[in-house]
């Protein structure tokens, strides 16, 4: 959830270390600091913004490290902010993750001073307690790592070496090659502007980065970590205009869809191609068990209707932090599907684990070339959506969507379970979003007006049925995330069930009434709200919808994938609404981007 960003080398390393945590600013933090090595280490840190650090302007400083820091340990205060450093002011070091035994290890160092409520400040003072034993620099780091439990990235820096020390376990941490120089960086974002070319640390590597090389070892051996290239766009950190990034990539949305469509679908042959081994994964399986956190089990809800519709595999959706592999005996017919943004949520790649360890095949639907998920599965299945900044995700659903399809496309078409007709009509609905979406999109000034007319709302509930489903728990959690306002999402039917008994007046209630949503059902649920006073928005394809909803919004009529262009009609709806409440749309309160700790 943190972020670290770090330099040495030639050039400005304090306008380089800068850049980096501005770079990591969506991620969302509450504090930030840095740590710079020149003739002395200067640390300097505080709550708030990046902006508020007085970072000093000396083109001589060789390297230093940052970070943006969410609160787990101590609350967001001056004391609590990264870099944490030793009684000597010698070592500074920031972290990623939570150390587990930190208590047990702060005990140990009884004649240490501490000074912050953090699991991390141990890190520096167990780094002391090696260095006055007489060990050098790297081995300090780790014998001192070798003490940790828990999941960290950490990065230290000693006002005596010219180099920095990395060490990573179940928390990203990658390095970035210049010309000039060595980066570091929780996520390549930190440094994409300066070099494209990186190496993904490892569980239980320890790096030791020069200005011009890096060492890696891993249990005491020295090992190699290959340098690759990413394809990433520098100017997807930029607003191109916008107000926020997330308005951006809300209208990104038809580019992503081409991009994840692109090349997979054979036209004359009616097949899908997808780059992954589906005979190998899926030809004798009789299971799927999706694995997910968030948006991301909202769009495994959808692979679910997909799946199960199309072939005959049994399928269940687990959240990542509740997920209990399926009995042994059964491992051996089964495959995980973990789907992921950013290939590093902490819940999913531990439910993944467990999934690997009793022997299911694994396989990753992500976003994130080179992703900690990706060097863990048998398959990588990438939604190639593009980079993502706002913290609530909006392209990457309606993609991992689309994706999916082809997959329940393909994998129907490999066991025999889908008909022609039936892949048609699904290959056709998938080819139809990007215009679909994008009509959606030049209407935005009426969805706009729809979000003036309901922004005071109390609360909001979301119902659908089928596909519809998902689809409402999804919109109503982007409403929740960048609002704060109350919003839930139900299948229509369960209305009556009980939270009927919070319907008023001022509490909007949007149908959604598409294809794949059951609508003539939903209708009668609509009806039940209405009596109590409640004004009903209608995401609809039905002609005669604007009789039974206050106000409608029409859905470009494409077939099943209907409710996938609604829910980008309520990502404006969420959008527009926070923007009237003056909220902090990129970076929301208490959330972070991408969520590396359980």
């Amino acid at each position: 959830m943190c972020g670290i960003a770090g330099y040495i080398g030639g050039g400005d390393s304090t306008a380089i270390v800068e850049d980096g945590l501005s770079n990591l600013e969506y991620r969302g933090y509450d504090s930030a600091g840095v740590a710079f090595v020149g003739e002395r280490l200067t640390v300097e840190k505080q709550t708030g913004t990046i902006d508020g650090i007085d970072i000093p302007t000396n083109n001589d400083i060789s390297q230093g490290i940052g970070h943006t820091r969410w609160s787990t340990h101590g609350e967001p205060t001056d004391a609590n902010a990264h870099p944490h450093t030793d009684c000597t002011s010698s070592v500074a070091v920031v972290h990623n993750g939570i150390i587990s035994n930190y208590d047990d290890l702060k005990a140990e160092l009884g004649g240490h001073v501490f000074e912050s409520e953090t699991d991390t400040e141990v890190v520096p003072h167990l780094i002391e307690e090696e260095l006055t034993a007489g060990y050098d620099f790297v081995p300090a780091v780790r014998r001192a790592t070798d003490q940790l439990k828990g999941s960290y990235a950490i990065a230290v820096t000693h006002a005596d070496k010219a180099k920095l020390v990395v060490a990573r376990q179940d928390s990203p941490l990658v390095v970035g090659h210049g010309e000039e120089g060595m980066y570091i960086g929780s996520d390549v974002t930190a440094f994409a502007e300066f070099t494209q070319r990186v190496s993904y640390l490892e569980d239980g590597d320890l790096a030791v980065i020069a200005d011009d090389d890096v060492t890696v070892y891993n249990d005491g051996q020295q090992v190699s970590r290959p340098i690759r290239q990413v394809d990433w766009d520098t100017s997807a950190a930029e607003k191109a205009g916008h107000d926020h990034y997330m308005h951006k990539e809300i209208h990104e949305q038809p580019h992503a869809l081409r991009q994840a469509l692109s090349g997979r679908i054979n036209d004359l042959e009616g097949t899908v191609d997808l780059d992954i081994d589906i005979e190998g994964t899926f030809g004798d399986c009789e299971f799927v068990e999706i694995i997910a956190c968030g948006t991301s089990y909202h769009a495994g809800l959808c692979a679910k209707r997909f799946l199960e519709s199309h072939t005959d595999l049994a399928v269940s959706v687990n959240i990542a932090s509740e997920y209990e592999p399926a009995h042994p005996h059964r491992a051996t017919d089964t495959v995980a599907l973990a789907i992921t943004q950013s290939g590093e949520t902490a819940d999913t790649l531990a439910a993944l684990r467990d999934a690997k360890a009793v022997g299911m095949r694994t396989v990753a639907v992500t976003n994130t070339v080179g992703s900690t998920v990706t060097r863990e599965v048998d398959e990588s299945l990438f939604i190639r959506a593009g980079p993502e900044i706002g913290v609530a995700a909006t392209k990457t659903f309606v993609s991992q969507v689309a994706t999916l399809t082809l997959l329940a496309v393909a994998v129907g078409q490999h066991r025999g379970t889908l008909s022609a007709g039936e892949a048609t009509d699904l290959l056709e609905s998938v080819q139809a979003l990007p215009s679909a979406v994008q009509s959606i999109l030049d209407t935005e000034a009426e969805i706009r007006e729809t979000a003036e007319d309901h922004a005071d709302g109390e609360a909001f509930f979301f119902i659908g049925r089928q596909l519809g489903h998902p689809v409402a728990l999804e919109s109503a959690l982007k409403l929740k995330e960048i609002s704060y306002d109350h919003a839930e999402g139900f299948p229509s039917g369960e209305l009556k069930h009980g939270p009927l008994a919070l319907v008023t007046p001022n509490t909007p209630v949007i149908a959604f009434l598409t294809d794949a949503t059951d609508p003539r059902e939903t209708l009668h649920n609509a009806k039940e709200v209405e009596s109590r006073g409640a004004p009903v928005i209608g995401l609809s394809t039905l002609a005669d919808a604007d009789t039974y909803c206050a106000e409608t919004i029409d859905i470009p009529e494409i077939g099943v994938l209907e409710p996938m262009v609604a829910n980008v009609a309520m990502q404006l709806f969420a959008y527009h609404v926070a923007k009237l409440k003056d909220r902090n749309i990129d970076k929301p309160r208490n959330l972070a981007k991408s969520v590396t700790v359980q």
